[in-house]
């Protein structure tokens, strides 16, 4: 691929803050962003160079899109894959359609990771009341029921921790659903890889992942030493994902560290909250190697700045103490521009680096 020059630019489906982060590192490369997105809140569009707001299957405003586009990329997988397809047809677009299919669809992503010879959770899908009596009988419990398609941020699950949780989990999923059985693990943790039009890949160290409430609360690098020892393997795994998908762009596998080795959990086609500490914690940020793999630029540097790292998100009212963490030496404050703070919404990050 020829590179795009300083000055193209660079479509972003999704109007969120991954789309903000991507507009931010494309405009210190030289280029131009135009969101597209239906949200009446758009934050992205605070950083981008434009602004459609419109529904992402008005055809009409698709080929306007494409037409100002030179490359088009998306910021979320919980989008229909048809408009991305159809954009696909037009404009080039990375990751393509394909990452996206396969990283909205649980069943399709088990089946896919397993089959490069990953290892995901036991899992049965379940379609319907009496197969999720099924799924319990050959999946056993504790186990967590999770919609197919649109689940994120622990949205979309019910956990069993018996066979009598039945009835309340699937009237909070329902179907189409997949039962996981609990993996005993030590730790979470995840491999962000960038892959290039050429099929160049570079990875990031994995950070150690911590949730609260199904929500990521803190990244660290480098991880504790039950990660490291899967690290290798896992990257492996991510690398023959990426491959098989020609994908083209940041993607991120999350994983449990085991006492068998590392589990896969799920993926997802972009860059990730996982990653951003490497905005200031590393030489390139997943940002701006996204921009570059997408754009056809050569891959950037991934290694540390610091000796350590940690990033925290800063969920509904943390990101309050604002002024505390712009008084703190040392923390870089990201506070994304939403208007209106809510339980369990990423309103900001802050990272640490130890140098």
């Amino acid at each position: 691929m020829t590179p795009l020059p300083p000055g193209s630019t660079i479509g972003i489906l999704g109007g969120g803050q991954l789309g903000r982060m991507i507009a931010s590192a494309a405009a210190q490369l030289g280029y131009r962003t135009h969101v597209l997105a239906p949200d009446r809140e758009s934050v992205a569009a605070q950083t981008a160079s434009s602004l459609t707001r419109a529904d992402y299957h008005n055809r009409i405003v698709l080929a306007d899109f494409a037409a100002q586009c030179d490359v088009v990329t998306y910021e979320f997988e919980n989008i229909a894959v048809e408009p991305v397809a159809w954009l696909g047809d037009r404009v080039p677009v990375h990751p393509s359609p394909v990452s996206l299919r396969v990283a909205q669809d649980r069943l399709a992503e088990k089946a896919f990771v397993a089959d490069l010879g990953g290892t995901p959770a036991r899992w049965a899908a379940v379609d319907s009341r009496a197969a999720l009596d099924a799924a319990i009988a050959t999946i056993g419990t504790p186990a967590v029921l999770k919609t197919t398609r649109m689940g994120y941020d622990g949205k979309g699950q019910a956990r069993l921790m018996s066979a009598a949780d039945a009835d309340a989990a699937w009237e909070a999923v329902g179907g189409p659903a997949v039962l996981e059985a609990f993996v005993t693990f030590t730790h979470e943790f995840s491999i962000l890889l960038v892959r290039d039009h050429h099929g160049n890949m570079v990875s990031y160290p994995p950070p150690w992942n911590e949730h609260a409430d199904g929500i990521l609360a803190r990244s660290t690098v480098p991880a504790p030493a039950p990660i490291a020892a899967h690290w290798t393997q896992a990257a492996a795994l991510t690398g023959r994902i990426a491959d098989a998908l020609g994908h083209v762009g940041m993607l991120t596998c999350e994983f449990f560290a085991t006492a068998d080795g590392p589990v896969f959990n799920e993926m997802a086609p972009r860059v990730h909250n996982s990653g951003h500490w490497t905005i200031e914690g590393a030489v390139t940020s997943q940002f701006e190697n996204h921009v570059r793999a997408i754009c056809g630029l050569p891959l950037g540097d991934t290694g540390l700045t610091g000796t350590a790292v940690t990033m925290e998100n800063l969920i509904g009212e943390e990101a309050d103490c604002w002024a505390e963490l712009l008084a703190e030496p040392g923390a870089h404050l990201h506070l994304y521009g939403k208007r209106e703070s809510r339980p369990g919404r990423k309103m900001g990050h802050v990272t640490r680096v130890t140098r």
